[in-house]
């Protein structure tokens, strides 16, 4: 007997797949080297690119502080692995333990993690969307082209979506002094991550930094000259936008396309996994050898009523990355479960936002440090009297408190009148949230329900 038990074989010898190329393919394969795995590791992308850091290409590189084709990731140690980039996964055959490649290949596995993340979502119209000049930000080549159009001093700029993302754009035009529209079909920038109360705040500091705001509207077509270059739109409003450059920033769609018909609990919500990254199939069985991390992601949360969460959040890809490949190559009693609280951050007009927990589960809100009409401000989620978020404007200092609230299901409001600076600022007030039945552009954080079999997704078009 060579005396080899089964965690000692699970990391020595096998074949492990990583699908998705980016931040959470990478740090889950540094992490299995570094915890010992010695087997076969292949990494998949659909990009020809190795793996590069995506925040950059709405900041830094549209303000020319850095350069596009320099975003790589860091590593942590060389990786001996086989890079599969350039060939997209297009389908999984869960029986046989192969993945299909759009080159015609197949690999096979015998453990799989899917780090397959999100992308941009697309304008509608493909002939619209094919004209000159209009730009989804989602890939690097996406960002340096962007970058080249912004050098070029375009006379105006229309961004479709006050998202985090559109919003982030939106600055970038502002502080190089490119004139900018910004065209948000929910009541203000952010709404559907942040409620109307923060959005409020957003709204007013765009237009203080000379965006023209338009919300409550919608883009209804994209208009183009003789030469095919973009030249107008028409908003819902019967007004017209002259704009040379149009960038669409519509949200984000996951990306589990290729899984259908697969078995596995995927759709347009993301992959179903239990709280160790372990992916369900569509009959809600757990299966022990594919797992799920990062944004495609959508994992029960005990401090959040055990709902699924997705989570686009570029913490929370490293750490469920770790999380997962840990327990890939761990006997049950060895797996840790992935219970991080949320946490993001967005830096747009000079004012640096960033939040912890989920906001977007909230019903209520007060503002327990700062003021809303200047200044910076801490603003406090609560659900169900308990605390359950926060978000700060140039008030960062304080979210580390609130965490550690959100982390003991502490009462909402929080019983701290000490803390505040303004007598109203422990009344709470309603969020306001928009409906989520109605597709608002950014929120970073997306409850999907109890089911880990739920596909289905309804949009109700706003009228």
């Amino acid at each position: 007997m060579n005396g080899d038990g089964p965690l000692q074989r699970l990391r020595r010898e096998g074949r492990i797949v990583v699908v998705g190329a980016s931040l959470a393919g990478l740090r889950a394969a540094e992490t299995l080297r570094d915890e010992g795995f010695a087997g076969s590791l292949t990494l998949i992308g659909d990009e020809p690119y190795e793996p590069y850091d995506r925040p950059p290409l709405s900041k830094q590189v549209l303000l020319g502080m850095a350069d596009a084709e320099r975003t790589a990731l860091p590593r942590r140690l060389a990786l001996d692995a086989t890079w599969r980039l350039g060939a997209a996964a297009t389908g999984l055959d869960m029986a046989a333990r192969r993945v299909r490649l759009a080159d015609g290949d197949e690999v096979p596995y015998d453990r799989l993690l899917i780090a397959t993340g999100v992308r941009a979502r697309p304008w509608p119209r493909e002939a619209e969307a094919a004209l000159d000049g209009v730009i989804c930000l989602r890939n690097r080549g996406d960002g340096a082209a962007l970058a080249r159009r912004l050098a070029e001093g375009p006379r105006r700029v229309l961004v479709i979506g006050a998202g985090f993302t559109g919003s982030e754009i939106a600055s970038a035009c502002r502080e190089r002094g490119v004139a900018v529209t910004v065209a948000e079909r929910g009541a203000a920038p952010l709404v559907g991550a942040l409620g109307g109360v923060v959005g409020a705040v957003a709204a007013e500091l765009q237009r203080a930094h000379g965006v023209d705001l338009r919300c409550g509207v919608m883009v209804t077509a994209l208009e183009g000259d003789a030469s095919g270059r973009v030249r107008a739109a028409q908003l819902s409003d019967g007004s017209t936008v002259e704009a040379d450059v149009v960038v669409v920033s519509l949200g984000a769609q996951r990306n589990t396309d290729w899984l259908a018909g697969s078995g596995l609990g995927a759709g347009p919500r993301g992959i179903a996994c239990d709280a160790g990254c372990r992916a369900f199939d569509i009959r809600g069985i757990v299966t022990d050898d594919i797992f799920a991390a990062g944004d495609v992601a959508r994992c029960p949360h005990p401090l959040f009523g055990y709902q699924f969460l997705s989570l686009e959040h570029w913490g929370n890809a490293v750490s469920q990355a770790r999380i997962a490949a840990h327990n890939m190559i761990s006997e049950s009693t060895d797996r840790l479960p992935h219970l991080a609280v949320p946490a993001f951050w967005s830096s747009q007009f000079g004012v640096s936002i960033k939040s912890v927990g989920v906001p977007t589960l909230g019903t209520e809100i007060v503002v327990p440090q700062g003021a809303l009409d200047g200044g910076g401000f801490v603003g406090v989620y609560g659900y169900q009297g308990r605390v359950v978020g926060a978000v700060a404007f140039d008030h960062a200092r304080w979210l580390p408190f609130y965490e550690e609230l959100i982390e003991k299901a502490a009462p909402f409001p929080p019983p701290f009148p000490t803390l505040d600076r303004r007598p109203d600022g422990q009344r709470p007030r309603d969020a306001d949230f928009p409906d989520p039945s109605v597709p608002t552009h950014g929120p970073t954080v997306t409850l999907s329900g109890y089911s880990p079999a739920d596909r289905r997704m309804t949009f109700t078009p706003a009228h």
